[in-house]
């Protein structure tokens, strides 16, 4: 593997190049490159290792100077770019300040090298040296503190944090976005939180601390509210809401596993109907097996289906509702149920496809529609605050095509020839908190924010609904309309 230290440097004149006399020299030979970016200091700084590079050929340095402050993070930015394009598959992060100890590369390289992991964190938690390497006690404790916040928020279970010194594989690194994060001291949390999300295995190693001369640059109430606000932003991302590059998201619906949760609300409204089923969207078909299970025959359309799917129903249909029922569904028509869980908002035309269901549905059958509800709290006062933006799942999820309060879907509903006949509500999907790692809600908390969201339905169904879910049928003037259609074509026809 080929191995780059990269050294970020700035106002670094007295140390530069001691940080580099310091590398050992039998570690000398496994470094292909050692990259000084110096992050245009008002000092000599970069005539420091221009001076350094000439006098020692022991390292083969690439000294840069940027052409305006590029700050910390952007400094990374600009020099695990530069590894990367150069084909390099190992950086290690060091400071031009002194404040990280060369001596221990070796120990940062060897778990990437020998494969057992993706980053390296050098810890000054580990072994119980940072006080007697001269940390300040407030830097100690804030230390801590943050370590304990940012674990317990995010699901990792690091010694430290904060230390900027740091092994990764290039490999991975290319992989997630870190060019899209802060330019300031939090790129360090970000990246890492970036990492971690795209499964990366990140091992700790104990490192000396040292606390010298060097001028800190870090304002530390301004640098503990960004990297607090970071993992706050992650776990958020991670629940789907936001636009954060700090986290992927899942494009699957989740099976939603709680009693009052919209799969199963439509579940209980289509169990007493049995006969076959078409389940539009099915997704996982999680739905379909359920009702399978309690005598239905399923006909599942989707336009990217789970590889699962195949077998949780009768017959599957790949097709995309956009454009119309494929040809399939009406050839296996008739059908006595017809659910469309979490379906209609992603449709341009949604009245389209609930007036082509009449020609595939029984004069008795029923329609079952779980709709998100545009008039809830969450999305009114990101409205009102002036923050609307597209989360990556729920209400306001990036892929929804339409929006609908319980009113606008009556309405369009009565337009295609569906009348309600029962109308359900579901809550916050609380569920949701506990998920990817996440720390949840404590008991106690947990049920009265169900209580009072319960509440609120009860009160105030257009606010406090998250969901609406609604049983329908066919409108009694729309079948006489058909019938009487029907009359006039048999009358009309010769013989």
């Amino acid at each position: 593997m080929r191995v780059g230290v990269f050294i970020v440097a700035y106002n670094a004149v007295t140390t530069l190049a001691g940080v580099l006399e310091r590398i050992p020299e039998s570690f000398r030979s496994e470094i292909d490159t050692v990259l000084v970016s110096d992050d245009f200091s008002t000092d000599d700084t970069y005539e420091a290792g221009i001076a350094h590079q000439h006098e020692h050929d022991a390292l083969p340095i690439t000294i840069v100077r940027q052409r305006r402050n590029l700050g910390y993070g952007g400094n990374q930015k600009f020099g695990y770019r530069w590894l990367i394009d150069e084909g390099f598959d190992v950086a290690v992060l060091l400071h031009g300040d002194g404040q990280y100890a060369p001596e221990v590369l070796p120990e940062m390289v060897a778990p990437i090298l020998e494969r057992r992991a993706d980053v390296v964190i050098g810890s000054r938690m580990l072994g119980g040296g940072a006080l007697a390497g001269g940390m300040p006690p407030y830097k100690y404790v804030g230390n801590r503190i943050l370590t304990r916040f940012q674990n317990r928020v995010s699901g990792l279970h690091l010694s430290e944090w904060h230390s900027g010194y740091r092994a990764f594989s290039l490999e991975l690194l290319a992989k997630i976005p870190f060019e899209e994060n802060a330019d300031g001291f939090h790129f360090d949390t970000e990246v890492l939180l970036q990492l971690y999300d795209a499964g990366a295995r990140i091992a700790e190693v104990p490192i000396p601390t040292y606390y010298g001369d060097e001028i800190c640059r870090v304002n530390g109430l301004a640098y503990a509210k960004d990297v607090s606000a970071d993992v706050v932003r992650y776990r958020l991302a991670r629940l789907g809401f936001g636009a954060s590059p700090l986290a992927r998201w899942s494009t699957a619906y989740a099976w939603k596993d709680t009693p009052e949760a919209s799969h199963w609300v439509v579940l209980s409204s289509a169990e007493d109907h049995p006969g076959r089923v078409l389940d539009l969207g099915c997704g996982s078909g999680r739905v379909a097996a359920e009702l399978r299970k309690r005598g239905h025959f399923v006909v599942g359309v989707d336009t990217t289906p789970e590889p699962e799917t195949v077998e949780r129903v009768d017959r599957l249909v790949v097709g995309d509702l956009d454009a119309s029922l494929p040809d399939e569904v009406v050839d296996g028509a008739p059908y006595d149920v017809v659910l469309a869980a979490d379906v209609l908002e992603h449709l341009r035309d949604p009245g389209r496809l609930l007036r082509e269901l009449h020609r595939v549905c029984t004069p008795d059958a029923i329609l079952v529609v779980s709709i998100p509800n545009i008039g809830h709290w969450y999305p009114r006062l990101r409205i009102g605050f002036g923050r609307f933006d597209y989360d990556h799942r729920g209400i306001l999820d990036s892929t929804h095509m339409r929006f609908f309060t319980w009113r606008s879907f009556r309405g369009m509903a009565y337009r295609a020839g569906w009348l309600v006949e029962q109308r359900r509500v579901t809550g916050l999907p609380l569920e949701i908190l506990e998920r990817e790692g996440g720390p949840g809600l404590k008991r106690g908390m947990k049920r009265a924010v169900s209580l009072a969201d319960r509440a609120g339905r009860a009160a105030w169904p257009s606010l406090f609904a998250y969901q609406f879910v609604a049983t329908l049928s066919r409108d009694p003037a729309r079948l006489a309309a058909e019938d009487s259609e029907y009359t006039r074509s048999a009358v009309s026809s010769p013989g």
